[in-house]
C-alpha cells in the first residue's frame, strides 16, 4: 500500500485556513494556534463510500461557528449545507442515516422548572435539498406528556432499512423510556416499545431486534433481556454503581445469542463473550491487559455483521481479531509510520475506510484508505496550524506517592529545551474518574510551546488502572487524591526538572478544584494557580445535585458528610491562599455551576488576595465557544508569563 498525498481532484481545500494562524518570529506559534477549536472536529464516511461529511471550524469576518460540509470524493465537489453559530448550540456529532440523509446531534443549555439542564436535539439534513428538519416532529411532541430532554438517543440506524431509525426518549415521565421507529425522510412514527420505568438506554442485536434494556434506580443497575419472540423482560445482571461485579454489554455477535460484555478480570476491566441462553451466564475471556483496564467499543464488519475487533481505550488503534483486518492494519501502519492509525469509519462494501492517525505530537490527521486503488489519501489535519514537527513529545513517568502507591504520569517538555530546571505547569485532569494518556492534548502543547515543563498525573481514583485504584478515590476529594498531586510536584523538583521557584498549578473542572486545593494546602510550593470551571465548594456540589437523577451516585462518589466536605472545599480557605489566582467560568456551565467561581472570586477579593476573574456570557463547561477559548488562553498566557517569568 502506497502512502500518497491526496490527489488533486480530492481538493485539499477542505482546510481553507479560515483560522489563518501562522508561526510567529522565532518559530513560536501564537496563542491562537492552540486556543481555537479544531479545524476539523468530525468526519463520517457515507454508506456507499462516495461522500465525506465534515464538521469544519468557521471563523471569518466576525462569524464563528461550525460549518457542515459534504465532499463528493470522486467528483471532487464540496457542498456547504449550513453552519451553527457558537452562541446558538454545539454540534456534538454527525452520522449518515442513509446516502442522502445526515443526522446531526445538537446540544444547548436550557432551564426546566427552574433547574438548569442540558438539552439535545436530532436533526435530519437532506444533502440534495439542504433542508433541515427535526427527526422527532413537533406534531408528535405536542401530543406527549413532556418534551424529552434528550432527543438524539439513537438505538439503531437500521442498516437494512435506509428510511428508518430506532430512537428512544422519555415522553411520558422523566423516569420512563420508550422506543420509536422513525422515518427520517417524512417523520412518520411507530412505537416499537412502550414506556418502561427506570430504563435509560436500549440495545438491539445484529438482526435489529430490541433485546436489552439498561435499568437504573438510584445506585442500582440492572441489565434486562428480552428473548427472541418474547415480550417479557428478565434481569441478566444486577449490580451497584462503583461495584466490582459490574457487567456492561458492548454488543451482540452475529449469531444473536452471543453477547460481548465488559467486566472485571483479575481486578481489571476486560472483554468477554457470554451465551445469554446459558443459565449461569459464564463469561469467556476475549481480550484483557494485565496492566490496564480494557474498555471501548466493538467494530463490526459491514458485510457479515460479525465482530472483527474493538477500539480499546489505552491501546493503539483498533485491536482486530479478524485476520483480513489484521493484515490491513499492518499495511496501513507501514504506510503511516509513527502514528496510531485508528479505523474511524468504513463503507458498506468495506472498500473505502476512514482513518484517524494520531500521536503525542499529531493532533489527528484524517485519511481515506481506498482498497481498490491501493492508496492511503490524506484529507486534513484536525488542527492545521499545529504542525507535528513543532509539537513537544510526551514521556511516560512513574513516581511513588507518600504511602508507597505508584502513580503513572506524563511529562511534556519542548524538544529544544535544554535548560534545567524549568518553569513548570502541574496539570491534574478533570473527572475525576478519568485519565490522561500519551496522546495529543492542546492545553499541554500550548504550555510546552511557552517553555514550560508539564506534568500530568493519574492520581488515585483515575480510571484505567483497575478496580482497586479507581475505588481508592471514592469520597477522597481533597485527601489522598490531593496528596498524589502534591507528591508529583515534589518528585519533579527532586528529579531536577522543575524549578522550585517557578511552578504553577493549572486545571479545569475537577482539575480546577485540585489546583485551588493545592493553593490552599501548599501555597509555598507554587507561584500561581489557574482554575477554569473548577469546583470550589464540594458540599454545595453534593447539595445542588438533589435536583438531578444522579444524586445518589454523586453521594456515593463524593460523600454525604457536608461538614467534612466543607473542610475539603477551597472556598472556605481562601484566606490561606497567598499566590495569584486566575479564575474562569461560563455562565451556562451545566456540569459545574458558575456560583463556584463567583463565590471563590468574592472570597479571595474579600481577603485582599491577588485574583483575576473572567466570566464568559453563555459559555459552557468545555470552552466550546471560540471567542471564549481565545480570551481565556490569552489571559492565561499573560498570567503565566507574569508569574513564572
Amino acid at each position: 500500500m502506497n502512502d500518497r498525498s491526496l490527489d488533486s481532484h480530492l481538493l485539499l481545500v477542505l482546510i481553507l485556513c479560515l483560522a489563518g494562524s501562522s508561526a510567529a518570529a522565532g518559530g513560536t506559534l501564537p496563542v491562537e494556534a492552540f486556543a481555537t477549536p479544531p479545524d476539523i472536529s468530525g468526519t463520517r464516511l457515507s454508506p456507499d463510500g462516495r461522500k465525506l461529511a465534515i464538521l469544519q471550524r468557521l471563523s471569518q469576518q466576525g462569524t464563528y461557528g461550525t460549518l457542515l460540509r459534504v465532499l463528493d470524493i470522486d467528483a471532487g465537489q464540496i457542498m456547504d449545507l449550513g453552519y451553527a453559530s457558537v452562541d446558538k448550540f454545539v454540534i456534538s456529532g454527525i452520522r449518515w442515516g442513509n446516502n442522502d440523509q445526515l443526522l446531526m446531534s445538537a446540544v444547548y443549555p436550557a432551564v426546566r422548572g427552574g433547574t438548569p439542564t442540558t438539552e439535545t436535539r436530532l436533526l435530519a439534513i437532506d444533502i440534495h435539498t439542504r433542508e433541515f428538519r427535526d427527526v422527532i416532529p413537533r406534531s408528535y411532541l405536542i401530543r406527549q406528556a413532556r418534551f424529552p430532554q434528550f432527543q438524539d438517543r439513537i438505538v439503531d440506524l437500521l442498516s437494512s432499512d435506509e428510511d428508518h431509525i430506532l430512537l428512544s426518549g422519555r415522553f411520558a415521565a422523566v423516569d420512563q423510556s420508550r422506543v420509536l421507529k422513525i422515518n427520517i425522510r417524512n417523520g412518520r412514527i411507530k412505537k416499537v416499545q412502550r414506556d418502561k420505568f427506570f430504563v435509560y438506554d436500549w440495545m438491539t442485536d445484529r438482526q435489529e431486534r430490541l433485546r436489552l434494556a439498561f435499568w437504573q434506580n438510584g445506585t442500582e443497575y440492572q441489565i434486562m433481556h428480552q428473548a427472541i419472540g418474547s415480550k417479557k423482560w428478565e434481569t441478566l445482571w444486577k449490580f451497584e454503581s462503583f461495584a466490582d461485579d459490574q457487567v456492561w454489554p458492548m454488543g451482540f455477535g452475529q449469531d444473536a445469542e452471543t453477547l460481548y460484555v465488559n467486566a472485571y478480570h483479575e481486578g481489571r476491566r476486560a472483554i468477554f463473550k457470554v451465551n445469554i441462553n446459558d443459565p449461569e451466564l459464564r463469561k469467556e475471556l476475549v481480550f484483557s491487559d494485565s496492566n490496564y483496564d480494557v474498555y471501548g467499543s466493538l467494530v463490526y464488519s459491514k458485510i457479515t455483521g460479525g465482530v472483527i475487533g474493538a477500539r480499546v481505550s489505552g491501546h493503539d488503534g483498533v485491536t482486530f481479531w479478524d485476520e483480513d483486518y489484521k493484515n490491513l492494519q499492518k499495511s496501513v501502519d507501514m504506510s503511516l509510520p509513527g502514528t496510531t492509525n485508528t479505523l474511524y469509519d468504513l463503507s458498506d462494501n468495506e472498500r473505502r475506510l476512514l482513518l484517524l492517525a494520531t500521536s503525542d505530537t499529531n493532533s489527528g490527521t484524517f485519511y481515506i484508505v481506498d482498497r481498490d486503488e491501493n492508496q492511503v489519501k490524506k484529507i486534513a489535519r484536525r488542527y492545521e496550524a499545529l504542525d507535528p514537527e513543532l509539537m513537544a513529545e510526551k514521556e511516560a513517568i512513574r513516581y511513588r506517592a507518600r504511602d508507597g502507591l505508584e502513580i503513572e504520569g506524563f511529562l511534556t517538555v519542548q524538544k529544544d529545551e535544554t535548560k534545567s530546571p524549568l518553569p513548570t505547569i502541574i496539570f491534574p485532569h478533570g473527572g475525576p474518574i478519568s485519565f490522561d494518556d500519551g496522546g495529543f492534548d492542546y492545553w499541554t502543547q500550548y504550555f510546552a510551546s511557552r517553555g514550560y515543563a508539564v506534568l500530568q498525573m493519574n492520581f488515585r481514583g483515575s480510571s484505567g488502572y483497575g478496580y482497586d485504584f479507581m475505588a481508592s478515590g471514592l469520597q477522597s476529594w481533597g485527601l489522598e487524591m490531593q496528596n498524589d498531586v502534591e507528591d508529583g510536584t515534589r518528585w519533579l523538583i527532586e528529579e531536577g526538572i522543575a524549578d522550585p521557584d517557578r511552578i504553577c498549578v493549572v486545571g479545569a473542572s475537577y482539575g480546577g478544584y485540585a489546583a485551588l486545593m493545592e493553593a490552599t494546602r501548599n501555597p509555598g510550593l507554587y507561584r500561581c494557580a489557574v482554575s477554569f470551571a473548577g469546583v470550589t465548594d464540594v458540599a454545595y456540589l453534593v447539595r445542588s445535585s438533589r435536583r438531578y437523577t444522579n444524586y445518589e451516585i454523586v453521594k456515593e462518589q463524593i460523600g454525604t458528610d457536608l461538614k467534612e466536605l466543607r473542610q475539603r472545599s477551597p472556598l472556605n480557605f481562601a484566606d490561606q491562599i497567598n499566590i495569584p489566582v486566575l479564575l474562569g467560568h461560563g455562565t451556562d456551565d451545566r456540569s459545574v455551576n458558575i456560583q463556584h467561581s463567583r463565590k471563590m472570586n468574592q472570597a479571595l477579593e474579600k481577603s485582599g488576595k491577588d485574583v483575576t476573574y473572567l466570566e464568559f456570557e453563555d459559555g459552557d463547561h468545555y470552552l466550546s465557544n471560540e471567542v471564549h477559548r481565545l480570551q481565556f488562553f490569552k489571559a492565561m498566557d499573560s498570567f503565566l508569563q507574569s508569574n513564572l517569568k
